[in-house]
């Protein structure tokens, strides 16, 4: 058997210790992807808590008394139009805008109305 022996100065060198290189801190380095991600986790909890405050900011609670607003019901006749019950209703005003707020009060997609309906006048031209 054969023994094999390495000798400082024979084109060996030791190893450094830890206690000869200088102790400098590493150098951080971010790079485009790790600045997107950090943006992107930083500002995540700002956007929810955005969101659930617009989300519950809303003040509307239900109760159970009702309304004071009152609405003053016409009855449709046989042959009569919205426009001849916005005339009636409101004279000094612009047909197409009582018309307007009749259809959006009572829901009515179109302007038909037939005889016997009856139809919520808003408060502004109630007699």
């Amino acid at each position: 058997m054969s023994t094999a022996v390495i000798a400082p100065g024979y084109g060996f060198t030791p190893a450094r210790t830890a206690q000869s290189v200088p102790a400098s801190a590493p150098k951080l380095r971010l790079t485009k992807r790790g600045r997107a991600v950090l943006t992107f986790l930083a500002a995540t909890p700002l956007v929810i808590a955005a969101l659930v405050f617009a989300l519950n900011g809303g003040g509307a609670t239900a109760s159970l008394e009702g309304s004071s607003v009152g609405f003053e019901y016409v009855t449709v006749e046989s042959g009569q139009t919205l426009w001849q019950l916005a005339e009636s209703i409101a004279p000094a005003a612009d047909p197409r805008d009582v018309i307007g707020e009749i259809m959006q009060l009572n829901q009515l997609e179109s302007a038909d109305v037939y005889a016997g309906q009856e139809l919520a006048i808003p408060a502004a031209y109630a007699p």
